[in-house]
């Protein structure tokens, strides 16, 4: 029987839709990216962005106005890590539109979020927590608000008590089972630590990252590949978990482009490009040049997370032309892809699958990706690099 790794489980008791490979295009060669007959199609992805994030916000605020619901179906369950990404894709328009609306929306979610888990910030699990405290600290640096601050140094101090010497190093996934390390839970840590330490110069916080790194890459990396496994000892045994899922690709090639930046090592930086240049031609996270469904639930956000890290290499000076060009040819493809055949309009909804339209409910986490996809087309195509 084929076990499902743990923090793919902890959607509150939810099914997952089976993933999708799409195997028709799976044994095709990379890169496929077939001529659209859509080549003429406008992509209004800044209009879009805005039309999908009044819908976002419109179709899965809670009754209270607390928090983000699961789905667009009626349940109401409250999942604690995809607040975190909401906070993200708020402060994403906030960014792109300065529309005072969107900190407003920011301010109202965090407050909620801490409200709904029982008024406070800390939870059980170290990689949800690393997630609200990145969206904390990003949200700080977007609006100079100090109540963000405060949020992600309180995550923060919670955080470092996952860090022990179980499995070799790095954090826990979460705090009843300290010996289970997986890319989630580490290379998220990494990107605050990274952050933080540019904002405040505290060098415990480089050193943190740095160690984690080292563990990180020894531990979870494919040699040969470059690729990103999930994790090690998920069932007592020291074995590792050779999922492939699109946002430990994401997070990795993050956590290496922040290290050459407060660093300025360039090895970080070739890191983070030859993760990226194996994601754009792995044929089982981007079958045909198309990042894979994974299904919803937990596995609606991934996709998104990857893009949110893909883009801000491509945004880095210090990659070359070649490698940008490959970036964004492959994320401009999956744009359009998603922009022409993965969005229910006028509902606005986005599937799982970027190459068909949605059907029955929308995850909350689905959505988001969508979002995400679409407000890093809108970027890059504001920067002149789509």
């Amino acid at each position: 029987m084929k076990i499902i790794p743990q923090h793919i489980q902890k959607w509150a008791l939810v099914s997952l839709i089976p993933l999708v490979l799409t195997s028709c295009l799976k044994d095709k060669a990379f890169p496929l990216y077939p001529n659209n007959k859509t080549a003429t199609v406008d992509y209004k992805y800044a209009a879009t962005a805005d039309s999908l994030q009044e819908k976002t916000y419109s179709t899965y605020l809670s009754a209270n106005g607390n928090y983000f619901v699961q789905d667009n179906a009626g349940n109401t369950n409250y999942n604690y890590w995809p607040q975190a990404h909401t906070l993200d894709i708020f402060t994403d328009a906030f960014l792109r539109t300065k529309n005072d609306v969107y900190k407003q929306r920011m301010k109202s979610l965090l407050n909620g979020t801490r409200v709904t888990n029982g008024n406070k910030y800390q939870n059980e699990y170290y990689d949800d927590m690393e997630w609200l405290a990145l969206a904390s600290l990003r949200a700080y640096t977007a609006t100079n608000d100090n109540d963000y601050l405060d949020a992600a140094n309180t995550l923060w101090t919670d955080i470092k008590t996952g860090q022990n010497n179980n499995q070799g190093g790095g954090i826990a996934w979460r705090k009843s089972q300290l010996d289970y390390k997986n890319t989630p839970a580490n290379a998220p840590a990494i990107i605050f630590a990274c952050r933080l330490y540019a904002l405040k110069k505290n060098d415990a916080d480089l050193t943190l990252a740095k160690s984690l790194y080292t563990w990180l890459s020894a531990t979870l990396v494919d040699p040969s590949s470059g690729i990103i496994w999930d994790g090690i000892n998920g069932n007592h045994d020291g074995q590792i978990s050779k999922n492939k899922f699109t946002y430990n690709q994401g997070v990795y090639m993050g956590a290496a482009l922040e290290l050459y930046r407060v660093t300025q090592n360039a090895d970080y930086l070739a890191d983070a490009v030859r993760n990226a240049n194996a994601t754009i031609n792995d044929t089982d996270i981007s079958p045909g040049g198309l990042l894979k469904s994974e299904g919803q639930g937990d596995g609606g956000l991934f996709k998104g997370i990857l893009v949110r890290y893909l883009t801000l290499l491509i945004q880095e000076p210090a990659v070359s032309s070649t490698d940008r060009d490959a970036f964004v040819k492959f994320l401009k493809y999956n744009a359009q892809t998603l922009y022409t055949k993965g969005i229910s309009r006028p509902a606005l909804f986005v599937s799982p699958d970027w190459k068909t339209l949605p059907s029955g409910n929308t995850d909350l986490t689905t959505q988001l990706s969508g979002v995400m996809m679409v407000e890093a087309a809108a970027a890059l195509k504001a920067d002149g690099k789509l």
